[in-house]
């Protein structure tokens, strides 16, 4: 009898362990390279998967003279390193760089999952204390390496977009928008923010960053609002006012919903033909390594785009309840696939540099790299090729700029992009969190 109890225990383990790794398997995707880019990206079917599977590069860093490789013509340098976690940047009008360097605000994990999956962030190089601060970058002798560091501004709550207009620099925290002060030439800041405006920020807040744009002329700020969940598992009523982009009056404090359903719009600029405003949006998760194609996007006035109750412009995700099937025809399809959980982050109009065809009259994109997808993609910089009018290239994929982040098994990340932005030179500055660095590309 006993024998016969231990064998039952023993199938019953055997059936549970082989359950648990059928459910926590990888999904290996099935599209050849590319078919998930470009203005037509191969939609499949949808592989929905029960927990979140992890698949992410361990972070190891930079080993001295080790460098991403550039595309052929083109070379790249150190331009600033030994930074915590630098994010975004912007240029100012005399050259300097700001850079935020920043992370996720600290919270407790809430469950197992959750538990998980801040373990495996911390192993991406995502983990530790932010800075919270913001550093400026100076190359005073214009010999491509910025020698001036130093903490512009100190003591924020996880920064991450920043916006000069005239003599007002505006931040946002993942909280906030505040204005400070700003005088050219200065390196640092000391005066006290005054808050413009509240931002959500309820937990869990996976999606903390806040990017911020002006407008041309300078009168109204743009900032990207993530999700506070993949497709509104936490409840639609913690989801006002985010996966959205806002459109915020900072004399006023007026603010409203310039366009929704954008799951995480993090990079923002104005394409320079057009004069219209276009992001790159991180899409949602757990629909297997072939679903959802990340995506760069003309943001209009108004505009639906999908989440969380379909994507690319009505798929209809059948896990959100309660469904929308009537919104489908009202939802605007996203202009150029960048290709299933590359995690765009960095966005900049080629206005300005000087680094030769074919990377003339187009956008450059940070690919900060995936978490969950077998085999890993994104982990690169690439270029995205306009039209004339104004609009993604019709034809063609992206090109790639700055590739090697990854080992050559693929297992470490060396270092993972985030933002890019067009220095004053023309050349074209990379941040990269896990490494570090600002990667300065030229021309050879």
């Amino acid at each position: 009898m006993m024998k016969h109890i231990i064998s039952l225990g023993l199938i019953f383990l055997a059936v549970l362990l082989g359950g648990l790794f059928y459910l926590t398997r990888p999904d290996e995707a099935r599209l050849a390279y590319g078919a998930d880019m470009g203005r037509v990206p191969q939609i499949t079917n949808p592989r929905s998967q029960w927990i979140p599977v992890p698949n992410i590069a361990e972070a190891v860093g930079w080993k001295t003279g080790e460098a991403p490789t550039p595309a052929n013509g083109l070379g790249v340098v150190r331009f600033a390193e030994g930074l915590a976690h630098p994010r975004s940047m912007l240029k100012l009008p005399n050259g300097d760089v700001l850079v935020a360097e920043t992370g996720a605000p600290k919270r407790e994990p809430d469950g197992i999952v959750d538990r998980i999956t801040l373990w495996y962030m911390n192993k991406a190089g995502a983990g530790g204390a932010p800075a919270n601060r913001i550093t400026l970058l100076r190359d005073a002798d214009g010999d491509g390496k910025a020698e001036v560091k130093t903490a512009f501004l100190t003591g924020l709550n996880s920064p991450y977009g920043m916006a000069l207009v005239g003599d007002t620099l505006y931040v946002a925290n993942t909280d906030a928008v505040l204005a400070f002060p700003y005088k050219e030439g200065d390196t640092r800041i000391t005066a006290k923010g005054r808050k413009i405006v509240s931002l959500p920020h309820g937990a869990p807040n996976p999606h903390w960053t806040r990017s911020l744009l002006a407008s041309p002329d300078g009168s109204l700020l743009y900032i990207g609002i993530g999700a506070n969940s993949n497709i509104g598992e936490n409840g639609l009523e913690t989801e006002t006012n985010r996966a959205a982009v806002i459109e915020l009056d900072p004399k006023t404090g007026d603010n409203r919903i310039f366009a929704s359903g954008l799951r995480n719009p993090i990079g923002m600029a104005w394409e320079p033909v057009s004069g219209t405003l276009w992001t790159v949006v991180n899409e949602r998760d757990m629909l297997g390594s072939d679903l959802v194609p990340d995506y760069l996007t003309r943001v209009e006035f108004g505009g639906f785009y999908g989440w969380p109750w379909n994507y690319w412009g009505g798929y209809e995700d059948r896990r959100v309840e309660p469904g929308r099937p009537e919104i489908r025809e009202y939802t605007k399809r996203p202009d150029f696939a960048l290709g299933n959980h590359t995690a765009p982050l960095g966005l900049t109009f080629s206005t300005g540099a000087k680094l030769g065809a074919p990377f003339e009259g187009g956008a450059f994109i940070g690919l900060h790299g995936s978490w969950n997808r077998k085999p890993r993609s994104g982990y690169k910089v690439v270029f995205v090729p306009f039209e004339k009018d104004g609009r993604a290239s019709q034809s063609g994929k992206p090109i790639d700029v700055l590739s090697g982040f990854l080992s050559a098994d693929t297992e470490e990340a060396r270092g993972r992009p985030v933002d890019v932005l067009v220095a004053k030179d023309g050349a074209l500055l990379v941040s990269d969190d896990v490494g570090g660095v600002i990667w300065r590309v030229i021309r050879k």
